[in-house]
């Protein structure tokens, strides 16, 4: 078999020849200067994101191909929230963020994660709010998460 592939975690739209591609890429014989300009233009609109990255190189005619995968559920709330890192301590809350927000990335989320439906996808994401010590509508997540049980915001999920 002659494909490797190079997984990667990077910052979108700044991934450069150093670690963690540059030195798994050498060893490979393609151009590094084209492959991370590549990267950084698929990714471009996550700037400032982490995400993960697939390069996959063919040994024997030294070309390659990229496979940008969905960025973490923890980066799509910091990004939505307008946060730059998550809380310090159990009991330091870092910011707010709207359940309109929170089902937009249970949306985006929804085939990545454990839950089927919209509402058990948009519990999901609440659970890594409290892990960032985010509220969300000013309230604890937790707190929200029980009056989605209840279908107080049913109206937000379209009928799903």
């Amino acid at each position: 078999m002659s494909k490797i592939t190079i997984n990667a975690l990077i910052d979108g739209g700044s991934a450069t020849a150093g670690p963690p591609l540059g030195p798994s890429l050498a060893p490979m014989g393609v151009n590094i200067g084209e492959v991370i300009n590549k990267i950084n233009e698929a990714t471009k609109e996550f700037k400032g994101m982490k995400l993960p990255v697939k390069v996959i190189v063919d040994k024997n005619t030294k070309t390659f191909e990229i496979e940008v995968g969905s960025p973490p559920t923890s980066e799509l709330i910091k990004k939505a929230a307008g946060i730059q890192k998550g809380k310090k301590d159990k009991t330091q809350e870092v910011g707010n963020i709207t359940l309109e927000k929170v089902i937009e990335i249970a949306r985006k989320k929804k085939t990545k994660v454990l839950g089927k439906s919209l509402k058990s996808a948009t519990k999901e994401v609440l659970g890594s709010c409290i892990s960032l010590g985010l509220n969300c509508n000013g309230k604890n997540p937790k707190k929200v998460t029980e009056e989605i049980d209840k279908g107080e915001h049913d109206s937000l999920f379209g009928g799903e």
